[in-house]
Order: structure tokens, then sequence, then C-alpha cells
């Protein structure tokens, strides 16, 4: 029986996105998905997330890069207009599982440097009973480590917790680990997730 749900947060419930902040310092299409694709791509980002230092890795690119300078040290210098804020279906439906009681967690890929800013941000953090954020941890999904360190710390068993995230191989490898596993599209299609689990 399912009596606990985790959350990812970055693309359930909190929409952050590089292409908000670069369709501003790079107007032309191909050339922005050129920049993303080669000169800071989500491989490099998840390094940061998984623990690197953020002046470390932006030292690298500039480094590769130098004629993009300017661009990469927007990447973390302007991170914060890369959020456009919260998924707020998303977060109604995370609001309608605490006025039931059901014990709230969260396991995200997120830079340890950056996450106190979304905890600055966003007031529905303070929903989950324990958050476990993979710069901190030197870990990141969908590694089995972290799950493992998410459980151990508070004790949750996988076979009686709903993991939600959209990131396809996470929710395969929490999956694999035990845990009941949804992957977000919708608030829509979560809620029904969660009604036919009796948690709504």
């Amino acid at each position: 029986m399912i009596d606990a749900v985790v959350f990812d947060l970055g693309g359930v419930l909190i929409d952050w996105n590089p292409q908000r902040l670069y369709r501003q310092l790079i107007p032309d299409a191909a050339a922005r998905a050129r920049f993303l694709a080669e000169v800071c791509p989500q491989s490099w980002n998840e390094r940061q997330d998984a623990g690197r230092p953020l002046a470390a890795a932006t030292a690298e690119r500039i480094a590769l890069f130098p004629q993009h300078a300017e661009l990469i040290a927007a990447y973390y210098g302007r991170w914060e207009d890369m959020l456009a804020g919260a998924i707020d279906d998303a977060v109604a439906v995370l609001e309608a599982l605490h006025r039931r009681g059901v014990p709230l967690y969260a396991l995200s890929n997120w830079s340890a440097e950056l996450f106190p800013i979304a905890r600055h941000r966003f007031a529905f953090l303070d929903r989950f009973r324990g958050i476990v954020v993979s710069g901190e941890e030197g870990l990141i999904k969908p590694d089995a480590a972290i799950f493992r360190v998410l459980c151990e710390r508070h004790g949750l068993a996988p076979a009686a917790c709903l993991f939600i995230d959209d990131n396809p191989a996470n929710v395969a490898a929490a999956a694999a680990l035990g845990f009941a596993a949804h992957q977000f599209t919708s608030a829509a299609a979560l809620r029904a997730c969660l009604n036919e689990s009796r948690l709504l």
C-alpha cells in the first residue's frame, strides 16, 4: 500500500528552462540551439547538479569556448532568469496531498549552490518532510544510490512510495528499485494516478 509521495522538482513543480534566458541573449533559434547543445549542454549542467562548483564549471567552458565567454557566464550568473515559476496545477496537487496528511518528500537533481534560491522563492517547498538535493549529496538521478539516501535518511520503504518525475530514465530507475513510479506529463494525469492509488 502506498502511503508516501516523492516528487521531483524541476519539470514537475517548478518550470526551469535555459531557453527562457537564452531566447533573450541569442535571438536566432539555430544559433541558440547550437549553443545549448555544444557549449552549455544539459550534460554539462548535470555535473553541477552532481556537486561540481559553478565557478569551476564556468571557467572550464570559457577556456574551451572563449568566444562565448559572456554567454557562458550568463548561464549561472543569470540563472534565475531560467525560472518561469511554479507549475501551478501540479502545486495544487501537492497542496491537496498535504491537506490529506500524505507524507511528502522531494528528490531533485539541483546544484547545491542554486537550491537556496528555490527555497527562498517557492514557499510550497515547506510542505515536504524531507528534501534530498543531488548537489548536496554528490549523487545524481538516475543513480540508484541517491534513491537509497532518500529511503535510509527518512525511513522510507520503496514499495510504500509513489515517485513522480518527468524524466523517463529517473522513473525507470525508481521502478527498478521497487517504487511505484509515475512519469509526469500533466497535473490531470497525476491526479488520476493519485486517485487510482487512493491518495486523493
